[in-house]
């Protein structure tokens, strides 16, 4: 069962003392529910209520990374299923970690693909906003596209992260790009 938001929030939140990594974790979940709409491939049930379902994913992806860094996204997956939360939701969380600490579960559906292709891109672009004057405002793609290029820039973003994460997502880099600089900017003015 899905939790509600708030119930989501209140675990985040027990689990992770990190400021940065709440306010990851945060920026992760509305980029996802900017895709929930596109969510077909949902048993009915949570179709109903794809967009908490993506924001809740995105919000607890790394829930455990703050106490288990070297066994994350295991350990969370644990709690996921004791906790009963939907199949999908852990699915996205152990797609989004390929490659790390052992996993080797690539995505199968449409929120964990869409989790892969927002979660190190809305980290390099919180780092972009912070070296510009006008934050979002005014982000262009173009000028993200030409950062990433720049291994020295965020240098532990991990760009094939990225890369892999549009090709499963089926979008182009400079509309996913353009998709998640909308939605931060937003956020910032609410």
């Amino acid at each position: 069962m899905l939790p509600t938001r708030r119930e989501a929030e209140e675990k985040l939140e027990f689990y992770v003392k990190d400021d940065y990594q709440i306010r990851h974790a945060k920026m992760v979940a509305l980029a996802c529910e900017s895709y929930a709409q596109f969510a077909n491939d949902l048993p009915e049930d949570l179709r109903k209520n794809s967009s908490d379902l993506y924001y809740i994913t995105g919000l607890l992806h790394d829930i455990d990374y703050f106490l288990y860094p070297e066994k994350h996204p295991k350990v969370s997956l644990k709690w996921f299923e004791d906790w009963g939360y939907p199949k999908e939701l852990i699915h996205a969380v152990e797609a989004h970690a390929y490659g790390y600490n052992e996993c080797d579960v690539l995505p199968k559906s449409h929120l964990a693909s869409t989790l892969m292709a927002c979660d190190e891109l809305s980290g390099f672009l919180f780092a972009y906003s912070l070296m510009r004057p006008t934050g979002f405002e005014g982000m262009e793609s173009r000028g993200v596209v030409k950062r990433l290029k720049d291994k020295s820039f965020a240098a532990k973003i991990n760009r094939e992260d990225i890369y892999r994460g549009v090709q499963y997502l089926n979008v182009s880099l400079e509309d996913h790009i353009a998709r998640l600089i909308e939605v931060f900017k937003n956020q910032n003015k609410n």
